[in-house]
């Protein structure tokens, strides 16, 4: 019995780590009418050789047709503290059915350390 339960539970996570492309970074948050919509695949940082941090996102579409939304992003000090006077406007785009596609954002001042990015449906 205990090896059945452990089989099953060995292959419930392989299962859990084979099927979600999706990925839970808590930076990134999406309004809830983009649910299964629009899924963040991967959120990857870089510092530029100026000392800027950069930001890319890899989004993908699961429907059959387009989706439109806005982004935009927020940036932290070193401390969590949001940095005064970045506003970042909100970006109009759109991802074609079924593709994978990648935004990026770049800090406005070295003194920029995290970000936030939301995602807005067009509603």
């Amino acid at each position: 019995m205990k090896k059945s339960i452990l089989l099953i539970l060995g292959l419930a996570v392989a299962l859990a780590m084979v099927s979600g492309c999706a990925t839970r970074d808590k930076r990134v948050i999406t309004d809830s009418s983009l649910h299964d919509k629009v899924s963040i695949v991967a959120v990857n940082t870089v510092m530029t050789p100026t000392g800027l941090l950069k930001v890319q996102v890899e989004l993908k579409n699961p429907t059959d047709s387009i989706q439109r939304y806005m982004y935009r992003f927020e940036w932290f000090d070193a401390n969590g503290m949001q940095v005064k006077n970045v506003l970042s406007a909100s970006i109009p785009d759109q991802i074609e059915r079924e593709e994978d596609k990648f935004i990026s954002g770049i800090a406005p001042s070295p003194a920029c350390k995290d970000f936030r990015v939301r995602f807005i449906g067009p509603n």
